[in-house]
């Protein structure tokens, strides 16, 4: 079966594009390919789960920021997705003495959209130019020609050639493996000592457990458990750690043991049965982080999503940076006129630094999420960062608020948040120098007039320096 065309003055209604991974990124990539007027076909490897009796495989709470509704509003899907999501205001901190501390994202009215999961596909079939093809195992595939073979779900295989093919099939890509062949090509995966364990906290009297628009998080320096709301009242909670520490826990009543000991305000809200069985319905799961680059095979592949940038899901931004790869991809198209010669370097070159720099930044913030929202110092520099930017809004902006709400490149926003961590720590140094300085000649001068005894007794610690 051969979808390709080699007359080059072809307009995009004769050219096919290949979508391989039928996915979040996958299924959008395949709107907005479809919308330009390609042929789309979209090869998948599971069967439809829309239709599946049973889902395998691990489920995550999606998160939902500015990036990712930029790209569904080019294709006309934010209004419908956004109007089925819980909004996130705020951290909220869950102590051992079961205080509870909210940290806001940003500013009012600045929030996080969360949902269980996106349809994508749904949305890619409205379009008649495009084509799920599931149960389409890829093979293997040609980096001169293009050509790829699927293995079906009867057990035949299917040879198929496009125009361009698209690679969105996840961390572990079958697309990225004929990269690892090519000449200069980076790539690098990491595992993080930590897993992750997923729990469920079910409704009370048909309500929340806790409050909905939070994510409830419990830190506890070296790990931490989070919960997050679904549409059916439940919180998914879901505890990372590390993998040693998971294999310490072998009982039910070690289990009880561990969690009265550091999550005791949890315990009554998810139920100690249901914490001694569903703490071994299934192992830790690990996680990984991918880099790579370049993303593009001269004009004939691009990699998009976890197969070009899997990242740890520690802000909120693995599905968030793979909707803006859709949407930057898509802005490159417009600028270099559909030449796939031209748009697919400049792809590369524009969206590596910025998908590695969220990386990075993934791993940074679980060290933040689970021991630096303990610390008064973090919680005075969050003072103060928000504080700078309410009087210098455009000079001073949190690195979280470049990220979350706003479509700053990922890369542009870690040097800005360098230069401004500077700034405001020399802000900071300098007002204390002042207020020793001033201090000791205040104290000095009431020392030469009098005692120190009578002066304390003046207040004149407590009537501020002069």
């Amino acid at each position: 079966m051969d979808y390709s065309t080699n007359d080059s003055k072809s307009t995009s209604k004769n050219k096919v594009v290949a979508v391989v991974g039928g996915g979040l990124v996958g299924a959008l990539n395949a709107c907005y390919f479809a919308k330009r007027g390609f042929q789309v076909e979209v090869f998948e490897s599971r069967e439809d789960i829309r239709q599946a009796k049973i889902v395998k495989g691990r489920s995550i709470n999606l998160a939902l920021s500015h990036r990712g509704r930029q790209a569904l509003k080019q294709v006309g899907m934010e209004d419908t997705i956004v109007s089925k999501g819980i909004p996130m205001h705020s951290r909220m901190i869950h102590s051992l003495n079961g205080t509870q501390s909210p940290i806001p994202y940003g500013k009012k009215g600045q929030v996080t959209l969360l949902r269980q999961r996106l349809d994508t596909p749904h949305s890619a079939e409205t379009y008649s130019t495009t084509k799920l093809n599931f149960a389409h195992k890829l093979l293997n595939w040609s980096t001169e020609t293009g050509a790829m073979t699927f293995l079906r779900a009867a057990g035949a295989k299917e040879e198929i050639q496009a125009d361009l093919i698209v690679g969105c099939d996840g961390a572990f890509s079958a697309i990225r493996k004929q990269f690892l062949r090519q000449s200069r090509f980076n790539f690098s995966q990491t595992y993080i000592p930590h897993g992750y364990l997923e729990l469920t906290m079910p409704p009370i009297n048909g309500e929340f457990a806790m409050k909905p628009n939070y994510l409830h998080i419990w830190p506890r320096n070296t790990f931490m458990m989070i919960a997050l709301p679904n549409l059916d009242k439940t919180f998914t909670c879901t505890l990372f750690m590390p993998f040693d520490e998971f294999e310490n826990v072998t009982t039910g009543d070690q289990v009880i043991e561990f969690f009265q000991k550091y999550f005791p305000d949890a315990i009554p809200l998810i139920g100690a049965d249901a914490l001694k069985r569903d703490y071994f319905h299934l192992p830790a799961q690990a996680m990984v982080s991918v880099k790579c680059s370049p993303y593009h095979l001269s004009d004939k592949c691009v990699l998009m999503g976890d197969a070009a940038h899997a990242v740890v899901p520690f802000y909120g931004q693995g599905m968030n940076a793979g909707f803006e790869d859709c949407l930057v991809f898509n802005e490159i198209m417009d600028q270099l006129n559909e030449d796939f010669s031209a748009v697919l370097p400049e792809y590369t070159r524009v969206r590596v630094p910025d998908d590695h720099a969220i990386a990075d930044l993934a791993m940074y913030n679980y060290v933040e999420m689970r021991s630096h929202v303990n610390s008064k110092w973090f919680l005075f520099r969050k003072y103060v960062d928000n504080f700078l930017h309410m009087i210098m809004p455009r000079t001073v902006i949190p690195l979280y608020t470049m990220v979350t709400f706003t479509r700053t490149r990922y890369h542009e926003a870690v040097k800005r948040w360098h230069w401004q961590d500077k700034v405001r720590n020399d802000i900071v140094h300098s007002s204390l120098e002042l207020i020793l300085t001033r201090g000791t000649q205040h104290f000095s001068s009431c020392n030469q007039k009098e005692d120190v005894v009578p002066c304390l007794t003046k207040r004149c610690w407590y009537g501020g320096w002069p």
